[in-house]
């Protein structure tokens, strides 16, 4: 059976033009047109993707995804046109798994979409990655470091699994920003380095060696010192 795709989108035109599109490549398409009606839809017939306009009336995109993050692991393109890295990132922590600035090309949108869906497809089996005291849970996404649980949002799991599954191998600005946000927000953005910045808060307490290493003008490598 196709996928199945939830379209939330306030804009009818946007809304219609999204629906005939997707079907005509193949998917299953839901319409809501608030996020309360998509929430209820969501929950009595679970997508495999979303996407899901920021600035809806009512409950707003970011509340909605927060609300579908935390009721499933479904795969959430936001749209929207905030194009500034922090709105970026407030989406991002959200829980969205990428993100779409208005006018967008039909092209990219399905490029997207098949990105998404492809990621969400399992590959392997559940599995719990070691790096010196630091472990990582794939199957529960639940990180410790010498027995204290760590709290990741979405994308930092992504991130700290990147680095645990290259140890020691220097990993370029190209390469997390392909393998973790699957898309380029421009050579100016730091994007990456909040994130790092997040990790190493998390993974970090005043006793703790630093494992998340910079390595300048090129990425970042986890290594022990």
């Amino acid at each position: 059976m196709a996928e199945l795709i939830l379209v939330i989108e306030d804009e009818t035109n946007i809304a219609q033009f999204l629906e005939r599109g997707l079907i005509y490549e193949g998917y299953r398409v839901e319409v809501a047109f608030d996020g309360q009606r998509g929430l209820a839809i969501a929950r009595d017939n679970p997508p495999n993707l979303v996407i899901l306009d920021w600035m809806l009336p009512g409950l707003d995109g970011i509340e909605v995804c927060r609300r579908l993050r935390a009721a499933s692991e479904v795969p959430i393109l936001m749209l929207t046109a905030k194009d500034g890295v922090p709105d970026r990132v407030i989406g991002l922590d959200a829980g969205a798994d990428d993100y779409l600035v208005k006018p967008f090309s039909f092209d990219e949108l399905l490029a997207r979409v098949r990105a998404l869906l492809r990621r969400s497809v399992p590959t392997s089996r559940p599995e719990v990655l070691r790096f010196a005291d630091l472990t990582l849970d794939t199957g529960t996404h639940r990180a410790t470091r010498a027995d204290r649980a760590i709290d990741l949002t979405a994308k930092e799991y992504e991130l700290l699994e990147l680095f645990m599954r290259n140890p020691r191998q220097v990993l370029t600005r190209d390469v997390i920003f392909d393998r973790v946000w699957g898309y380029d927000f421009g050579g100016e953005s730091n994007i990456i380095e909040v994130y790092v910045r997040y990790l190493r808060q998390k993974t970090e307490t005043d006793n703790d060696q630093r494992l998340i290493h910079t390595v300048r003008g090129v990425g970042y490598v986890l290594r022990e010192d």
